[in-house]
């Protein structure tokens, strides 16, 4: 057959089977060769819950979808033009999220009558149940080509049927016309040295796959993407967690003072945790605690030694942090926590994204609590909120709350890897001891006090969860100190303004509608919003990651549009915080709580509706 290769600007690809069957690691490690060549990525790893769900169901099925083109990508696409389906289940769970010119591969062996079963058809032909016979369908007996490869392996028959995703990835990277040579590369990494028949299994089964697709001449499904015209510089994929952490040892680095965290697993934040003790010799410190509670502990104590203190978490234990967090604001020291939030309430659904935690971050603590909360908007910017969340934490004198999802958790996209001495130095205030008493709660002009480490001669104070003396920190229940001090520690959040940047828009500054969202729905939001914007419609896109306190110049940009809509994955959080904020505005909504992030196709339909 004669070789018709597709030049394509961006095209979409999901592996989807068991999640046992490897699907996040064949999805990552094609995500990474496709960064290798240039072009830009983001991806969507969606898994169940369980760490063995149960098999052949639908409620099982472990997916990793991969957006790549030759431009800026901003979301990993509402629909694929390539499913890889290792089961009926994975087939079943991914019927809608294919085009309509998509291409399916189907591994043949599992098309039997149990799996059909498992995967709750009506009938014995998937296919047809599924209204799939228009889209290109390749049935491949992947399992058993996966096998033939391994005729000659020591390994068992379920080690050898293990390798089974390597020979989709193999298959993929032929229909992509990349090379399999970081995939290779991997394998012999990870497995060269400890065990090398399975680094042996899986580098000849990757070349199986490919050899497969070039036989059996698929060239005429092939996908060909060229390079993203990238700024110059050093690149790598980064997901959101990984990108969290190396944002606090950037931080500890510029400040000057060493990283502490302390934390308790919990998805999808304990990656988080992971990386960081992977960094012994950059000088950071990690405690895994016993509980949530412990965790913010024993920050809240690194933190008053004298180090850069940070407590990683989701939703449930943000809420069992919140008595250690109130320690914080009251003893008026510098801590990050971070909520990935996902699905609630109670544990929810787990592995699932959400935006329910604003309210809970804004307000979730006893009393008049104040702090600062930062929102990260993609992959890549975790880093930057990471570090922008400790520079105001640590030159403040405050707690502060960053939040990212479960989608940005753990999606992936190219990252600019940057230059340390072209971030700017964090100041934390210090204090020096002098002559006379030291007056731990003497404030700068922003009412943020100096930071006095124990141990150090002359700079001896109390410190602690009771109120304090306004000057001297002393305990005091007197009822107009606690009046100066509820509106002390008020002032100095709002401070923070000063050095937050004005807030921009996608867009026209005045116009018919204003989209405004938070946090890491920006990537579909700016999509919906550019495509709108290509057909004429005055549309302009308003994304928010200060949200306490809010940019100083929030209420002059609302003014210049006909109607706002704000979007976001709860049941309307942000909405209600600004409009009790700027009651003179009228603040639409569109809302989504299924787990999972928005399609720029809805969001396209709901934007049309409110401009019609």
């Amino acid at each position: 057959m004669e070789q018709k290769t597709s030049l394509l600007k961006d095209v979409v690809i999901r592996f989807s089977g068991d999640s046992g069957d490897g699907m996040q690691l064949t999805g990552t490690l094609f995500s990474e060769t496709l960064a290798l060549t240039g072009n830009a990525i983001s991806t969507f790893p969606d898994y169940p819950a369980e760490i063995r769900a149960p098999q052949g169901t639908v409620a099982g099925v472990s997916g990793f979808q991969v957006h790549f083109g030759s431009a800026t990508i901003n979301n990993p696409g509402d629909k694929c033009d390539l499913l890889v389906a290792m089961n009926p289940a994975a087939l079943k769970a991914n019927a809608s999220f294919l085009k309509a010119d998509a291409t399916v591969i189907v591994d043949g062996d599992s098309l039997t009558a149990d799996n059909i079963a498992k995967a709750s058809f009506a009938t014995d032909d998937p296919i047809s149940e599924l209204n799939l016979a228009d889209r290109n369908i390749i049935v491949a007996r992947i399992t058993t080509m996966t096998r033939e490869a391994l005729a000659d392996s020591e390994l068992d028959n379920k080690a050898k049927t293990k390798c089974k995703n390597m020979f989709a990835l193999g298959i993929c990277l032929y229909l992509t016309d990349r090379s399999t040579a970081h995939a290779h590369d991997y394998i012999n990494n990870k497995f060269g040295k400890k065990n090398p028949a399975v680094a042996q299994a899986n580098n000849l089964v990757i070349e199986a796959g490919y050899n497969y697709a070039a036989n059996n001449h698929l060239t005429h499904n092939s996908y060909a993407v060229e390079p993203a015209g990238l700024p110059k510089g050093k690149y790598r994929t980064i997901n959101g967690n990984v990108a969290t952490a190396w944002g606090f040892i950037a931080a500890s680095e510029k400040s000057g003072r060493p990283l502490f965290c302390g934390s308790y697993p919990i998805t999808p934040a304990t990656v988080i945790l992971e990386e960081l003790a992977k960094h012994k010799s950059l000088g950071v410190k990690t405690v895994q605690a016993e509980d949530e509670i412990a965790g913010i502990c024993t920050a809240v104590g690194a933190a008053y030694a004298g180090n850069f203190a940070v407590t990683t978490t989701s939703g449930p234990g943000l809420s069992l942090k919140s008595e250690a967090l109130g320690l914080a604001v009251m003893a008026e020291l510098p801590l990050v926590v971070v909520d990935v939030q996902r699905g609630g309430p109670s544990t929810g659904l787990p592995t699932k994204t959400e935006q329910s935690d604003l309210l809970q971050a804004l307000y979730g603590r006893n009393g008049e609590c104040p702090v600062p909360v930062i929102a990260a908007s993609s992959p890549s910017d975790c880093f930057r909120y990471a570090f922008e969340a400790s520079k105001i934490a640590m030159e403040h004198m405050t707690p502060v709350i960053l939040l990212t999802d479960g989608f940005i958790a753990n999606s992936s996209e190219a990252w600019a890897i940057p230059q340390m001495a072209d971030m700017p130095t964090i100041n934390p205030p210090i204090a020096v001891a002098g002559e006379g008493d030291f007056m731990p709660y003497k404030r700068d002009e922003r009412n943020v006090r100096s930071w006095a480490f124990p141990g150090t001669a002359n700079l001896e104070h109390r410190i602690g969860g009771l109120e304090k003396n306004a000057a001297t920190g002393n305990i005091s229940y007197d009822p107009a100190n606690h009046a100066v001090m509820v509106a002390t520690r008020a002032a100095k959040v709002a401070a923070v303004v000063a050095d937050i940047p004005e807030q921009t828009v996608y867009g026209d500054n005045s116009g018919d509608l204003l989209v405004v969202g938070w946090g890491g729905t920006r990537g579909h939001l700016t999509s919906a919003v550019e495509k709108m914007r290509e057909q004429g419609k005055s549309i302009s896109h308003c994304h928010l990651n200060y949200l306490n306190p809010l940019p100083a110049n929030l209420e002059q940009l609302f003014a210049g549009y006909k109607r706002i809509v704000v979007c976001e994955l709860n049941a309307g959080q942000a909405a209600s915080y600004l409009q009790g904020l700027f009651p003179q505005f009228s603040f639409e909504r569109y809302n989504k709580v299924e787990g999972q992030p928005f399609t720029v196709a809805e969001l396209v339909n709901v934007f049309n509706e409110k401009l019609n």
